[in-house]
């Protein structure tokens, strides 16, 4: 019996090298590695052995025969990514083939800002692969990053991910120290004091401008405000956000537009047991939104949600496409495996845009959507959206922005304003003006490529940056003299008072999970920064 890959595969591709007949791809170094929604085992391969099931990091990975009933329909994903794959030779390529003469001297001190995966998995690649010594900075108070702070609370396998990391910060040759700004409380010359190099996993923090009139009204929220608002997380107050009852739209149609939706279309019972926030959890109870609708520029063909996000949309939530004339010609058009023949098998919305919505629970997509405006005096009331048909306001109380990502500037760094990331050379950070590289910078995640990738590409992309680093400086005499990392500790504490140590949030962390037992949740969510 094979094992399948189901919803949640982060691409972490951990799986694939445990495999011992590599019958896992697409794999790293391969051209489609990072283009596909999930990893696909291939059954006539497989024999059974369930190392890929060991190594998952979220347990995305399952035996045929342990499939749920909803996740059926993996097995013919998996089996649709062979059917016309030519087939691909093995790989007998090892991660040390690729990093470099070995090097003499003295340990390299890094400090690497940032806990999310990109910055956890160039963490990894240091304290694994050589002798460095590993500043952590980050400016929350726990650690994680993005998994923590975005990634749904439904989805426990995912945010499990974290996990894997948890061993870095306990590492001998690992320093912490959490609640710290960098570019605040302390500079990158500064660090620079007493490191060789400093590497930013920052992410992409600030939401896409929505450009059209209304769009500063009361009650239309980024997406990156709600998902933290939802994850408790410490720099999103918890009335923040108030959601209004009746209809939501969001504006966007990608992963992270279906996780709102279904989040605020879920039966408040159901979410008790994940690690949703208290406070969001008690809205979303009083709000009892009956209808989502989800907004996209483009035709079905080119919906942002990848297919495994659209199967998680759960029991009780009716999903829907808004019926007019050109979506239905392109659904009827759909070549066969596409998003667009998936959701060709929904049913039509029957009701009106144009009134109130209809008792029930539903998200209800539509396509070929231009946004004219965001309509009301001290709030919204609708929703101007103009179609190749018809124009619709669209009554509605709650606007969700979410048309992707963005980096914000790094104090000392260059920045491109366009891509919102720091222009780099796999990893080295360029000034834009000379190109010359600026000294002892280093980028990782979606502040060095853009927002976009799942969690697992980091792997490849922090492996990138961490050769260039080595690269660059391999030969002793390059680098200059920094102080001691015990040094930097003395220096932080004096310049940073409201630094939080490793060993304070260990027991943050071990007072959340207490705290969720009781009701049954994974953890209750605290912490809090100081650091305002």
């Amino acid at each position: 019996m094979t094992y399948v890959i189901t919803r949640g595969c982060c691409t972490d591709a951990s799986c694939v090298t445990v495999c011992p007949v590599d019958c896992i791809h697409p794999r790293p170094g391969e051209v489609d590695y990072g283009t596909t929604e999930i990893l696909y085992v291939d059954a006539d391969v497989c024999i059974d052995c369930g190392a890929c099931a060991d190594a998952c990091p979220v347990k995305a990975i399952k035996p045929a025969d342990m499939l749920k009933s909803d996740e059926l329909v993996f097995l013919d994903i998996n089996a649709d990514f062979y059917r016309d794959r030519p087939p691909v030779e093995p790989n007998h390529e090892h991660t040390w083939d690729r990093m470099g003469p070995t090097r003499t001297g003295k340990p390299l001190q890094v400090a690497i800002v940032g806990t999310g995966p990109s910055a956890s998995y160039a963490t990894r690649t240091l304290l694994l692969s050589t002798d460095s010594r590993v500043t952590i900075l980050d400016r929350a108070v726990m650690a994680g990053g993005f998994v923590r702070s975005a990634v749904a609370p439904d989805h426990g396998g995912t945010k499990k991910f974290i996990g894997t990391f948890d061993w870095l910060h306990r590492h001998p040759r690992a320093a912490m120290y959490m609640n710290v700004t960098v570019g605040k409380d302390i500079s990158h010359e500064e660090l620079l004091k007493f490191h060789d190099a400093v590497i930013y996993g920052v992410g992409a923090d600030q939401e896409r401008l929505l450009g059209v009139p209304g769009a500063d009204l009361p009650s239309v929220y980024s997406a990156h405000d709600v998902v933290r608002w939802y994850n408790a997380n410490e720099f999103v107050r918890p009335n923040d956000i108030s959601v209004k009852s009746g209809r939501v739209v969001i504006i966007g149609n990608g992963n992270v537009a279906l996780d709102i939706a279904r989040i605020l279309l879920t039966d408040p019972a159901k979410l008790r047991s994940t690690e949703i926030s208290h406070n969001a959890l008690a809205e979303i109870a009083r709000a009892d939104v009956n209808e989502v609708v989800i907004l996209g520029r483009r035709g079905p063909a080119d919906a942002s949600f990848t297919r495994p996000e659209l199967l998680t949309m759960g029991a009780g939530i009716d999903v829907e496409i808004h019926k007019d004339p050109q979506t239905l010609e392109d659904l009827n058009a759909a070549a066969p495996g596409s998003k667009a023949a998936v959701l060709a098998k929904l049913p039509t919305f029957a009701g009106d845009l144009a009134t109130e919505p209809a008792p029930g629970k539903r998200a209800v997509f539509v396509f070929g959507a231009n946004l004219a405006a965001v309509n009301g005096s001290n709030g919204v009331e609708t929703v101007a959206m103009r179609m190749a048909d018809a124009d619709i306001d669209i009554p509605a109380g709650t606007v969700v922005v979410s048309i992707g990502h963005r980096g914000s500037p790094i104090a000392g760094l260059p920045f491109d304003d366009q891509t919102g990331t720091v222009p780099n050379e796999q990893g080295r950070v360029v000034d834009p003006v000379t190109g010359e590289p600026v000294r002892g910078a280093y980028v990782v995640g979606w502040i060095k490529r853009g927002a976009q990738g799942g969690i697992g590409i980091n792997r490849g992309d922090s492996q990138e940056t961490i050769l260039t680093l080595l690269n660059d400086l391999n030969d002793p005499a390059v680098r200059s003299t920094v102080g001691s990392v015990r040094a930097f500790g003395r220096y932080l504490r004096r310049r940073v008072s409201h630094h939080v140590t490793r060993r304070v949030m260990r027991r943050l962390d071990a007072a959340e999970r207490m705290a969720g037992e009781p009701e049954g949740h994974p953890r209750q969510k605290q912490a809090s920064s100081t650091n305002t």
